[in-house]
């Protein structure tokens, strides 16, 4: 159970189990505007230490606006964001301990790529050696090869490189995976799994919602500016109903549940009770000798609570 509360001092905290600690990133009535355009409204969130979160949304939610004003790139038209208590405008307190990887980094073509894990170490003022970063993504035999002679995946791999370079305490990953083959993909994965045992709290952001489903322990889901819905996978698949789908022979009776019969031919039923409902249809089954084909049942998934956003 999390509480949030405002200390004397205007600072805002967590209360977990009885102990108070301070968010890594904490984003209260944020509002952004464009002109006439109001891209981000009066939207709230906090991400503790230690936290993988991922911050999902619609094309326009809002969402890379938000990041760009956490990350120190753009200022608030109103309301309050703090880094590690402080606020991301202050490069000098913030950015050492942030790594960031961009949808596209924008490296120096004519630099190699050893140079440029040096000069993002030399920028941030992170330490770390180059060889370690380099054999982390698989990179160390294009140390000395120019950026424009890279291939895509090479560059993806780059931009992770330069953004987990000193083992930042904060790390925001902005589509990561996108041009990526299964085994750097797998290999990405781990070495964020790593990061995490050392302690360092991600923020992602991606496309790949299986991606946020299988390893984020909470996430926002943004539409129109603001937050449509926020919790773990869970809590977030449990507002829509579980499905349980399946074909019966000709002339079978119907079933014992309200079903909808969809174009395919396939049979549907939507459920918050998914046990107790399954239970039930296999009994009718056995009981009236009826063989179910394509049967498949399960809870919903973060894809459908993503689409059901989308029809709002």
């Amino acid at each position: 159970m999390v509480t949030w509360r405002h200390c004397p001092v205007g600072a805002r905290t967590a209360e977990i189990n009885g102990m108070t600690s301070t968010p890594v990133i904490d984003v209260d009535r944020l509002n952004l505007s464009y002109g006439d355009f109001h891209a981000v409204r009066d939207l709230s969130f906090q991400v503790m230490r230690g936290e993988f979160y991922a911050l999902l949304g619609t094309n326009g939610a809002g969402k890379t606006s938000t990041l760009e004003t956490i990350e120190g790139h753009r200022t608030a038209t109103s309301g309050t964001v703090r880094v590690f208590g402080q606020s991301p405008r202050d490069r000098q307190a913030v950015r050492p301990r942030m790594g960031i990887m961009l949808q596209e980094s924008g490296f120096s073509p004519d630099l190699t790529v050893r140079e440029s894990v040096r000069l993002i170490g030399q920028l941030t003022q992170r330490t770390d050696k180059v060889d370690r970063v380099l054999g982390i993504v698989d990179l160390t035999r294009k140390a000395g090869t120019k950026v424009s002679q890279l291939s895509g995946g090479e560059k993806r791999r780059l931009d992770f490189a330069t953004a987990v370079y000193g083992t930042p305490e904060l790390v925001f990953l902005d589509e990561p995976t996108t041009g990526l083959d299964i085994q750097s993909r797998d290999d990405l994965w781990d070495a964020v799994d790593e990061l995490r045992e050392a302690g360092s709290t991600i923020v992602l952001t991606t496309h790949y919602l299986e991606e946020a489903q299988q390893r984020a322990d909470r996430i926002g889901l943004m539409h129109k500016g603001a937050f449509h819905r926020e919790g773990t996978v869970s809590e977030l698949t449990r507002t829509l109903p579980s499905t349980i789908d399946f074909t019966l022979p000709p002339h079978a009776p119907m079933p014992p549940l309200q079903a909808t019969r969809e174009n395919d031919g396939k049979f549907l039923i939507e459920t918050f009770e998914l046990q107790k409902d399954l239970h039930t249809l296999l009994g009718w089954a056995q009981d009236n000798a009826i063989e179910l084909g394509e049967l498949e049942a399960g809870p919903t998934s973060l894809d459908d609570v993503f689409r059901a956003i989308d029809s709002v």
